[in-house]
């Protein structure tokens, strides 16, 4: 099946948060690739190569879009929104959340990165859509570590 190019070039959500920084729009990429698959220059096992925790992240947290996937056209799209950043803690580091949940993040964490990725279930493509840098802005809280804090309590630090 031919595919138009208006129906590959359809606008793509961008992280609409106040605040935003450094978004960046990833269409242009998202077009070559396309355009690799249909001239026969690219597999399409290359292009559907979702892993499968992402695929996992989408069949559970993917919010879906009214797009059909623009390589199988047999199911809709679905957009799974990670997260990344020092202010997390080590077990929400990275995870996906709902996108509803990002503004409230940006209103009380200083600094983080959030990646939406576009997901087909049935065949695995996938590609990121934007990327953005989110949060108040402010500067983050040094973490002492244990060692040195430990040492510094019990005066037993190395002395030159």
């Amino acid at each position: 099946m031919r595919r138009t190019l208006t129906r590959v070039l359809r606008s793509r959500p961008v992280i609409d948060v106040a605040g935003a920084r450094c978004v960046i729009d990833y269409s242009l990429a998202r077009r070559s690739v396309l355009t690799g698959l249909a001239s026969g220059r690219m597999r399409r096992e290359d292009a559907c190569d979702a892993h499968i925790y992402l695929r996992r992240a989408a069949r559970y947290h993917g919010e879906p879009t009214d797009e059909v996937c623009p390589v199988c056209a047999d199911e809709t799209l679905v957009h799974v929104t990670y997260a990344y950043g020092e202010c997390f803690n080590a077990d929400t580091n990275g995870r996906a959340w709902a996108s509803r949940d990002i503004p409230d993040l940006a209103a009380r964490l200083p600094e983080f990165s959030v990646f939406v990725v576009e997901v087909c279930r049935e065949c695995g493509w996938n590609h990121l859509v934007t990327s953005a840098v989110l949060g108040t802005g402010e500067p983050m809280p040094r973490r002492r570590s244990s060692a040195s804090s430990s040492s510094a309590s019990t005066g037993t630090g190395s002395r030159g």
